[in-house]
């Protein structure tokens, strides 16, 4: 890779990193400001870029205070689809974000619930970016739900990086289920 596409992916990192996401709610899609023009996707594509740990901002204190699993009771008469992600990646693609808005649409139906965001990975990296990676995934699909309406302290994020695969191998059909956010809904 040259040195001006690793800067750019660089810069695109630290710009996510610093101003958080920014969606386009009527264009059907989002970008990152400073992601370019392509409003098919939210997120950032990071390969080659250092996943630092996730910038939650002001939104997480106050989400993240309490785990849901402990106040609220897991709801088993509703589940969703999980949102793929590509390799080494926090976007979410355009045919994804039906499933985020399904979530939007149940909590705005069922102010009594919660939901825990949790990010996942591929085996392949370290323990400790693909910790920081489930977490960056997991706090752009949050991010997504709060500019959705849904208030900040009905979402937590939890990260498992490559801890709790959904499908057992060692290539990219397996690889492509574990690049992953799910989805867990509780009762207040």
């Amino acid at each position: 890779m040259k040195f001006s596409s690793i800067m750019a992916v660089f810069a695109v990192a630290i710009a996510f990193a610093a101003t958080g996401c920014k969606y386009d709610k009527t264009g059907g899609g989002a970008d990152v400001t400073g992601a370019g023009d392509d409003a098919s996707v939210i997120g950032a594509d990071i390969e080659g870029a250092d996943v630092g740990g996730a910038d939650e901002g002001d939104i997480s204190a106050a989400s993240n205070s309490g785990n849901f699993e402990d106040m609220y009771t897991k709801c088993t008469d509703v589940s969703f689809a999980p949102v793929y992600f590509g390799f080494d990646s926090t976007v979410v693609p355009q045919g994804e974000l039906g499933k985020i808005d399904a979530v939007a649409q149940h909590l705005a139906d069922r102010s009594d619930r919660v939901v825990v965001v949790e990010g996942h990975c591929d085996e392949r990296g370290s323990n400790e970016y693909n910790l920081a990676l489930g977490e960056n995934r997991s706090t752009i699909i949050r991010n997504y739900l709060v500019q959705s309406g849904i208030a900040a302290d009905r979402i937590q994020t939890r990260s498992y990086g490559e801890e709790k695969p959904s499908a057992e191998g060692h290539d990219e059909s397996a690889w492509s289920l574990n690049r992953r956010g799910e989805f867990g809904i509780y009762q207040k």
